[in-house]
């Protein structure tokens, strides 16, 4: 059994994969070919942006908008607790300062009250300048990016959307990576839209936005190639791995978010009633990066981990440590409480979960879960 059976996916879809392939290989166009820019129109298109820049990875992806922000020393910028290193690292790396905040227990994503907590005792302390928040679509399911921006446009602050496990998801009729003053994704091959690589893309509505980061991740370019304006980066996004999307693409819109979130469905259905299952709000929709159910304690976790893997069940725990408490920020300064986050990283067990599991898999895990439990 695959945790995200990506050798399956490929089995369905080997035809068009393999001429897509093919047609990149023949052509010998590997940076920057045709189907690079035919990806970005299609992704921003699906989004509901303007714009779609390709770059090599999701957290270069959320560099670059620091990097277009000017993101710089003295400035804060507010990142959930529970989350990916990446969403805080890329901070740091613009010399400027995370500020970590709690996340709600049943959707993982920003707590509002938290997140407004740690503005104000930022801007009461006035020793550094508020200037963004990052918000996570974490586990498929987005953030709660109406009052986001509520409460962004009020401080005047920035939002970026790190949908890096979000894409395909939706509140209402607003797709993921539409939120925000910005967005990013990735596309690293676990993702809900992976590629068979490292990849991402950031999108956005404004278009002096847009020039600056086409030109940022080419090494600063102007007119030409030579032609170098600024410091910049190298990031892009090469043809085979845009082929590769673009028929992955294809297929997650056919059939691919339908089929995740039946299995979530049944999942929940014969989960709920003996363990806490993910809940998705109301108007919202997933893309299912992960299914992750929550346990009583760490003890207990730990427990169905190792009993799954005795019976060939692949698990993860994502994640097992709070951003506050990686020694990577050991001296960075803690302003709110963030219990929920050190609770979720103990209790926190994520399944198989693609949209190529069949009913024998799904049942096999479910009858694991259950027969430890009981």
């Amino acid at each position: 059994m695959q945790f995200r059976d990506l050798k399956k996916q490929y089995q369905v879809l080997k035809e068009e994969m393999d001429v897509a392939i093919s047609e990149v290989l023949e052509n010998c166009n590997f940076i920057s070919g045709n189907q690079v820019k035919e990806l970005e129109e299609r992704l921003a298109k699906y989004v509901g942006r303007k714009h779609c820049i390709t770059c090599g990875n999701g957290t270069d992806a959320l560099t670059m908008m620091m990097m277009a922000w000017n993101i710089k020393e003295g400035d804060a910028v507010f990142v959930p607790d529970f989350t990916f290193f990446a969403s805080a690292e890329v901070v740091s790396f613009e010399g400027a300062t995370p500020v970590f905040y709690d996340v709600d227990p049943d959707s993982f994503n920003a707590d509002v009250t938290s997140l407004k907590d740690a503005i104000q005792k930022v801007k009461d302390e006035g020793k550094l300048i508020p200037r963004a928040i990052i918000a996570v679509d974490l586990f498929g399911q987005p953030a709660d990016y109406e009052k986001l921006e509520a409460i962004a446009k009020e401080n005047n602050l920035l939002l970026l959307e790190d949908a890096a496990q979000g894409f395909g998801g939706r509140i209402g009729d607003r797709e993921a990576c539409s939120f925000g003053d910005a967005s990013t994704t990735s596309f690293f091959p676990a993702k809900p839209l992976g590629c068979y690589g490292d990849g991402g893309a950031i999108f956005t509505d404004d278009d002096e936005t847009a020039k600056l980061l086409e030109s940022i991740r080419v090494h600063g370019k102007g007119q030409f190639k030579y032609d170098n304006v600024r410091i910049g980066w190298n990031s892009r996004l090469d043809t085979l791995q845009a082929a590769i999307l673009g028929v992955k693409l294809t297929a997650f819109e056919k059939n691919e978010l339908k089929a995740v979130n039946e299995v979530a469905k049944k999942y929940t259905e014969a989960l709920s009633d003996i363990v806490k299952t993910p809940c998705v709000k109301n108007r919202f929709y997933s893309s299912w990066a992960q299914y992750t159910i929550q346990l009583k304690n760490q003890e207990e976790r730990d427990g169905l981990q190792a009993y799954l893997k005795e019976n060939g069940v692949p698990s993860m725990v994502y994640y097992p440590k709070p951003m506050h408490l990686q020694t990577a920020f050991a001296d960075t300064k803690k302003y709110v409480d963030c219990s929920v986050s050190e609770e979720l990283c103990k209790k926190v067990l994520a399944l198989p979960m693609h949209p190529y599991m069949n009913a024998e898999d799904l049942e096999k895990v479910c009858n694991c879960v259950k027969d430890f439990l009981n």
